[in-house]
């Protein structure tokens, strides 16, 4: 069966909301990249962007959008 872009573009953003509400009702943090940084995203909302240093210690900091 041949799904249209529309029909794939519904599928994904489906699928991305229910693996963002397993999450949060898990308790777990959702990760992904946008605008070429790591984001980790809590249960509750919260926003960071993940940071690695020249010798490769991670580092959090908070996103303001």
């Amino acid at each position: 069966m041949a799904v249209d872009r529309e029909q794939l573009q519904h599928i994904l953003k489906k699928a991305n909301q229910r693996a963002r509400q397993q999450a949060k009702q898990s308790g777990a943090s959702v990760y992904y990249i946008k605008d070429n940084k790591r984001i980790r995203e809590d249960a509750d909302g919260n926003k960071f962007e993940i940071i690695f240093d020249s010798q490769g210690k991670r580092t959090e900091r908070k996103c303001f959008e």
